[in-house]
C-alpha cells in the first residue's frame, strides 16, 4: 500500500504543498500542463530550489503578470458556484475535479459558519484570487498523480502572532483554518507567523484519512516544500512517500455492531432469529451471556454486519425479540486476505482457505462442511479427516 504522509512540524499552506510535491516527484512539465486545463490566464509558476536552515527543497511561487494582477489578486470576488464552473468546465479528470472541489467545499463551509452566513452566499476573498486556486486544484493535480492508497497527516504546527487579510488584522491561527481543523491534532506558538494558512488546512482536513503522529511504513522518498519565512526553524512542508507491506495482506472495511440484552425471550426463539439475522446479511451473530438488574440471567445478542443492511437488521431484532431498544457503533473490521483452493484426497476434493500476511502463507483451514460431508460418507473419524487434509496442505505449500 502506498501511502502520502505530511509531517506538519512548520505548518503548511497550498504553495508549500505544491513544492513538496514537486520535490517529491511530481513532475513540474506535468503539473503546468494540468493547470493549463483551468483555462485560467495572467500568472505562471515559478518552480526553483531553495534552502531553508540548511535543508533544500522546492519552492513553488505563482506570479501574477503585470496587467492581469490588480484585478485578479486584490480581488476579484468569487464564489462557490464561480469556482465549481471554472473546474467543471475545464478538460481536468473527474478525480482532480472532486478532490479540487471538495477543497473548495470545506473552506466555503468554514467561511460561511464565520460569517454567519449560508455556503452560496459566501465570496472569497483570498481563496478566489488565482493563486489560491492554482494552489487548490495544483494539489488534487499532484494527489491524482502519486495515487496513494492513503494519505496521513501529523499534528499540525499553526503558529501565533496576527495576519492581515481581506477582513483586516485578525490573529493567529486565522479563524477560517481553526474552523477547518476542527477535531483535528493541532498545536501553536512554535513560530509568530501563520504557519497554516486556510487553504494549506483544507487540503490535508480534506484529504487525510488519519492524522496520527507514528510513522508506521517503509519511507522510500522525501520531499520538502520551502515556505516564504525563516525564523527560528525550518520554514518547510516534509512529505512522506512510503509503502506498507503490511497492510496490503489485510483488508479494512468499517461494519456496524447492534446489540440488546435480553431477559425475558423464549430460548427456543433464538435459532429462529439468528437464521434470519444471517439471511438479512448480518456477518456475524454471538450471545454472550449475562446478569441483568435484580440478578436475573440474561443474554447480550449482538450481531455484526455491514453499514448496508442495518436497516434489516433493526428490522429483524424488534420483529422477533422482546428488547424494545437497541445499542450500535461503528468498528473498523480488519480481515487477512485470502483465497480459496481445492485439495483432492482419495475421498473426494475439500475446500481450503488460505490466509496470508506480508506475502506469507500463515493459516489454511480446511471447509468444515467438506471435512464432515467425507467422514459420514466414508465412516472414518472427523479428526482423520483434517489431519489427512492438512498432511497434503503442508506437502503442497513446501
Amino acid at each position: 500500500m502506498k501511502i502520502l504522509y505530511y509531517d506538519c512540524f512548520a505548518g503548511i499552506s497550498g504553495d508549500m504543498n505544491l513544492g513538496a510535491m514537486v520535490d517529491l516527484g511530481v513532475k513540474s512539465e506535468y503539473l503546468e500542463s494540468e493547470l493549463k486545463k483551468l483555462n485560467i490566464k495572467g500568472y505562471e509558476l515559478k518552480i526553483s530550489k531553495d534552502k531553508r536552515k540548511g535543508i533544500t527543497g522546492t519552492k513553488v511561487d505563482v506570479i501574477i503578470k503585470t496587467g492581469h494582477g490588480s484585478k485578479e489578486h486584490n480581488h476579484e470576488h468569487r464564489n462557490l458556484e464561480n469556482i465549481r464552473k471554472i473546474i467543471n468546465k475545464s478538460s481536468l479528470n473527474d478525480n482532480i475535479k472532486k478532490i479540487s472541489l471538495n477543497i473548495f467545499t470545506k473552506v466555503a463551509e468554514a467561511e460561511a459558519v464565520i460569517h454567519g452566513k449560508k455556503i452560496n452566499e459566501i465570496f472569497f476573498h483570498e481563496v478566489g484570487a488565482v493563486d489560491s486556486i492554482v494552489d487548490i486544484v495544483g494539489a488534487a493535480i499532484c494527489m491524482d498523480y502519486l495515487k496513494p492508497d492513503r494519505i496521513y497527516c501529523s499534528t499540525i504546527e499553526l503558529g501565533g502572532g496576527f495576519v492581515d487579510c481581506a477582513h483586516g488584522t485578525l490573529p493567529v491561527p486565522a479563524p477560517a483554518s481553526v474552523e477547518i481543523l476542527k477535531g483535528k491534532p493541532v498545536r501553536t506558538g512554535t513560530v509568530n507567523y501563520e504557519a497554516a494558512t486556510p487553504t494549506g488546512a483544507a487540503i490535508v482536513a480534506t484529504c487525510a484519512d488519519k492524522f496520527t503522529d507514528h510513522i508506521d511504513f517503509t519511507i522510500e522518498k522525501t520531499g520538502y516544500g520551502i515556505g516564504n519565512m525563516d525564523e527560528n526553524i525550518p520554514n518547510v512542508l516534509r512529505v512522506y512517500l512510503g509503502h506498507d507491506a503490511a497492510t496490503e495482506s489485510t483488508e479494512r472495511i468499517s461494519s456496524l455492531i447492534i446489540e440488546c440484552n435480553i431477559d425475558d425471550m423464549n430460548p427456543e426463539f433464538y435459532d429462529f432469529t439468528i437464521d434470519s439475522l444471517f439471511n438479512a446479511g448480518a456477518r456475524d451473530v454471538y450471545i454472550t451471556p449475562i446478569i441483568m438488574k435484580k440478578s436475573r440471567p440474561a443474554v447480550t445478542l449482538s450481531v455484526l454486519c455491514d453499514i448496508d443492511s442495518e436497516k434489516q437488521i433493526e428490522e429483524i431484532l424488534f420483529r422477533e425479540t422482546s428488547s424494545l431498544g437497541l445499542r450500535k457503533h461503528i468498528v473498523e473490521k480488519i480481515m487477512l486476505n485470502r483465497k480459496t483452493e481445492y485439495i483432492k484426497t482419495e475421498y473426494g476434493e475439500v475446500k481450503v482457505k488460505t490466509a496470508f500476511y506480508r506475502d506469507k502463507l500463515i493459516k489454511s483451514k480446511p471447509e468444515y462442511e467438506d471435512c464432515i460431508k467425507i467422514a459420514k460418507e466414508k465412516n472414518i473419524p472427523l479428526g482423520e479427516v483434517y489431519k489427512m487434509v492438512e498432511k497434503l496442505l503442508n506437502k503442497k505449500h513446501e
